[in-house]
């Protein structure tokens, strides 16, 4: 499975130049992201009161071509490798609508002890939901 998400460019998420800041990129990267949990079924709160997180370990993005305001952008997710404690994340960018490749990303997370600061087993609902979309090739 892999999901998806559409979100459009913001004026003020670009730079001088009028186009998608590099900064910006990351960060709706990571809306997706959330997003994804949300959709997915992960039940944040109780993640806090369990005093887990997720974090990013390694993140590498290759930009593709300039996003402009008001494009409207489709972000696909899904999961090329997931580990006792770790997992691997790919993110695809189109433009919304064709298969213009925008950027693309390889995220490596793991869930932690919020308390302790340690990486935690990914085991249970969390493992569930993310095995649902494990696919090991690129471009699904």
């Amino acid at each position: 499975m892999i999901f998806k998400t559409t979100m459009t460019v913001r004026g003020h998420q670009c730079d001088a130049y009028g186009h998608l800041n590099n900064a910006r990129w990351v960060e709706l990267l990571e809306e997706a992201r959330w997003r994804w949990l949300e959709v997915g079924g992960v039940d944040l709160r109780a993640w806090k009161e369990q005093h887990q997180g997720i974090a990013v370990a390694k993140l590498a993005v290759a930009y593709r071509r300039a996003a402009h305001p008001l494009d409207e952008l489709e972000f696909r997710c899904w999961i090329t490798r997931l580990g006792g404690r770790s997992a691997c994340c790919r993110q695809e960018v189109f433009r919304a609508g064709t298969e213009e490749k925008m950027l693309d990303a390889d995220l490596t997370f793991v869930l932690f002890d919020i308390v302790g600061g340690r990486a935690r087993p990914m085991t249970g609902d969390v493992r569930d939901m993310f095995a649902r979309y494990l696919h090991r090739e690129e471009s699904p």
